[in-house]
């Protein structure tokens, strides 16, 4: 069900509307989680609502809405063109061209469909847009630049191949506009539920507005820079089935929440932490990880470094704890490991203690391309899974596509689909980071995180986020929940700082420092407490 988030009243009163109409809603601006439906779910919810409606009234609610949003998006908008496909998507166009042409706009649609084929929802609505006035064209001239608006209605929800002819040339002339674009239910030439471009030619919208429901496409991958900012209208279509996955809420931390202390506590009362790291020329790996854990509220964060004849950077607070692999098994029982950041190829040797007795354990870096090597390190991390233990793993697309015998291309070809499955074959929690972090295990549907942009591409953030993550994980009592949360909280934290760093900057989005990263996040941290 969709958040109730007030529409912009400029929609109403520009088509001389209810204030109470609902719909569009902006998704960066919900206080809550979003549900996302991959093509199958979508087309089950499509087809439902039109059962339960009359002929052409779903297309109707559609176009209504496309044009709603445009007027609000583009108030100073007089002339708009519209690009339309031979499909419904291409009809959902061309109704929003007639009610922009019917409020006194210049509209023009390129239409670039066979009109004999046409589906009966689309046919109707060239009949609309024709009656209306609008002005339509079948070939692509050099007028796009001169459009105040381009609204992208190419390519739906069916679309599984790269663009061709006609369609690729009309989606490279957008780009090459300059011209504010709006892209209907999804940017032409993006995969629905990848994110990844279907072939070289892709939208690149400044808005997007999905119909019906939410796709994770817009939101992982390639995704967010083709989508722009995402607009959604559920058409007053009903319940939707069961989500294949959800998006994080952009502004808020995933429930419980940062918890405040009570004054009865002490240190003891928020978990021991020991990162497992630092091999020789790497040691600040560890030592990033380590401030992270300790900053993050972890009671206790103690180094093992893996070469001790480095010294490690620290700060007083910083313990060490020399060869915490060979520790009896009750104490690595009683402790979160992070275990990898700067690990080099000396922490194979200190996997196999790990992976059998540390109560929980996160896997970066490292660690896991050590697992990836050695058949016998994937069995015991197996094994854990099959006992319960809680694993976090923290691959980029390149670890889990060692992890998983692939390529990264081809983990992020399917990024929902790689983490999903990387968390089934090993039983723990997977953070698979990238544009759009997913975060899946093998009980639940899969998780986007919203928050985050470029400025967290630069060295040493992954450090920071998996002792951010430990440090979190390491305050939570035992429950089967605590994994999960941990890592979508550390997860929407790390990127918020970023956010935050970025609306100071707008403009540079210069790379936020690793060791300033954690001090972002522990201020971060405190407004949302």
């Amino acid at each position: 069900m969709a958040p109730a988030l007030a529409p912009d009243l400029a929609l109403d009163l520009a088509l001389g509307l209810a204030p109470s109409t609902p719909g569009p809603w902006r998704v960066f601006a919900s206080p809550a989680p979003w549900p996302l439906h991959d093509s199958a779910g979508t087309r089950a919810h499509e087809a439902a609502a039109l059962a339960a409606t009359a002929p052409h009234a779903l297309m109707a609610r559609a176009g209504l809405a496309v044009a709603r949003l445009a007027l609000a998006l583009a108030p100073q908008a007089r002339s708009v063109t519209v690009l339309a496909g031979p499909g419904n998507n291409g009809g959902d166009g061309l109704i929003a061209a007639g009610h922009l042409q019917r409020q006194g706009l210049r509209v023009r649609v390129l239409h670039l469909a066979d009109r004999a084929r046409l589906p009966a929802d689309a046919a109707d609505a060239l009949q609309q847009a024709l009656a209306a006035g609008v002005t339509i064209v079948t070939e692509l001239t050099n007028d796009l630049h001169g459009a105040d608006l381009l609204i992208d209605a190419l390519l739906g929800l069916g679309s599984t191949r790269a663009p061709q002819g006609a369609l690729a040339q009309a989606i490279a002339a957008a780009n090459a506009s300059g011209r504010p674009l709006l892209a209907v239910d999804l940017p032409s030439g993006l995969d629905v539920q990848t994110g990844c471009r279907l072939g070289t030619a892709a939208i690149r919208a400044d808005w997007t507005l999905s119909l019906l429901t939410l796709k994770p496409g817009l939101f992982t991958a390639e995704g967010r820079d083709a989508a722009g900012e995402v607009w959604f209208d559920d058409l007053q279509a009903g319940a939707a089935p069961a989500p294949t996955a959800w998006l994080g809420a952009h502004g808020a931390p995933p429930a419980p929440g940062f918890a405040p202390r009570r004054h009865a506590q002490h240190k003891g009362s928020f978990g021991d932490v020991v990162v497992v790291g630092g091999a020789a020329g790497m040691q600040g790996a560890a030592w990033l990880a380590a401030r992270a854990a300790l900053t993050a509220g972890a009671g206790r964060v103690y180094l093992s470094p893996l070469s001790p004849a480095i010294p490690l950077p620290t700060l007083p607070e910083l313990m060490q704890r020399p060869e915490a692999w060979a520790d009896e098994p009750a104490r690595l029982r009683r402790s979160t490991v992070v275990c990898g950041c700067g690990g080099g190829d000396a922490v194979a040797a200190v996997l196999p203690p790990l992976l059998r007795h540390a109560g929980r354990l996160l896997l970066d870096a490292d660690a896991l391309n050590a697992i990836a090597r050695d058949a016998s390190l994937m069995e015991l991390l197996a094994a854990r899974g099959r006992r319960g233990d809680g694993t976090v793993l923290t691959p980029h697309p390149l670890e889990a596509a060692r992890l998983q015998g692939t390529t990264a291309a081809a983990v992020q070809a399917d990024r929902l689909g790689s983490a999903q499955a990387l968390a089934r074959r090993s039983g723990a929690v997977v953070l698979l980071k990238g544009s759009g972090t997913v975060i899946a295990d093998a009980a639940r549907a899969p998780w986007i995180n919203a928050s985050g942009n470029a400025a967290l591409a630069a060295p040493g953030s992954g450090d920071v986020l998996a002792g951010w993550l430990g440090g979190l994980w390491a305050q939570q009592a035992e429950a089967a929940e605590v994994a999960w949360w941990a890592a979508r909280a550390a997860c929407w934290l790390h990127g918020h700082a970023a956010d935050r760093h970025l609306a100071r900057s707008p403009a540079a989005c210069l790379p936020l420092r690793a060791g300033d990263l954690i001090d972002a996040m522990a201020q971060a941290a405190q407004l949302t407490r």
